[in-house]
């Protein structure tokens, strides 16, 4: 890693990028933002905004089953759980007659509820509260490379299936006519959706993942005229707002992720009155 730092002093020499720890939250970010922005567009155009929110509150009850368990670090246990929950939110929702926000506010709070139930009454809750918050500032070089290989995954299924979830977003039955499985399109984005939230989580925090996804591609959405100009958007949006907010941050001595989701907040209000003026 010293070499990917010596890099970095001289292409970005930076005052708020001089420590190794900020360098590290700003490599994580440039791998974790588009993701962030390609994830988002798909959740925002399903109309499931609040699916990765359902996911983040799902990590307490991981976590939970990680410490009855035994098991010292809760990571592996609440990508398990929060795949399980994806799956189980992507069958109801095809199977069933009741609204996606429905569906998933119930799987949500139930997820949540039985995962404080847990902490709390084995007197463990406090010490995993991090989870709330997160804090990009501790994540290190190993995890950047584990961020990285995730990534690359993603991206990977995103090649491969995009076009296919955007039609099924477009007209489910028409996608099912032209030989589209539609629900292993949707069960398989949930998946990726699940593991990516889960891993991000612990440095991001489940009380903003949410804002991460939906503000950058909603923003996106209101500027953009077709699916490419989306997609690529979503990924800039959230690229920006991540590298600005991390400056920010440093500057106030404030929690980089909010910081982060307030930065997306203004550029969303930009697009919000770029769209208006575009309109009148």
């Amino acid at each position: 890693m010293q070499s990917i730092y010596d890099v970095m002093s001289i292409i970005l020499p930076f005052e708020w990028l001089s420590p190794h720890f900020m360098k590290n939250a700003f490599l994580a970010i440039i791998i974790a933002a588009p993701l962030f922005g390609m994830l988002g567009s798909v959740i925002v155009s399903n109309g499931m905004a609040f699916f990765s929110d359902a996911i983040g509150h799902s990590s307490l009850t991981g976590i939970a089953l990680g410490v009855a368990l035994g098991i010292r670090e809760p990571t592996a246990t609440m990508v398990i759980f929060s795949m399980l929950l994806g799956c189980a939110i992507i069958a109801v929702k095809s199977h069933g007659s009741t609204s996606s926000d429905t569906i998933i506010g119930v799987f949500s709070a139930v997820s949540v509820a039985l995962g404080i139930v847990l902490l709390s009454s084995g007197g463990n809750f406090s010490k995993y509260q991090q989870y709330l918050v997160g804090d990009i500032l501790s994540i290190q070089g190993r995890e950047i490379i584990f961020l990285l290989c995730a990534a690359l995954g993603t991206v990977c299924v995103w090649v491969l299936l995009y076009n296919k979830m955007l039609l099924v977003n477009l007209h489910k039955n028409f996608a099912k006519s032209r030989g589209i499985r539609a629900f292993a399109v949707e069960l398989f984005f949930a998946l990726i959706i699940a593991i990516v939230v889960t891993i991000a989580i612990q440095w991001t925090g489940l009380l903003v993942i949410n804002s991460l996804l939906v503000l950058p591609a909603a923003g996106a959405r209101m500027i953009s005229a077709n699916a490419r100009h989306y997609v690529a958007r979503a990924i800039a949006i959230s690229l920006v707002s991540g590298i600005a907010g991390l400056a920010f941050s440093y500057y106030v001595g404030a929690a980089s992720g909010a910081s982060i989701v307030l930065v997306n907040a203004v550029l969303f209000a930009l697009c919000f009155f770029s769209k208006l003026m575009r309109g009148n």
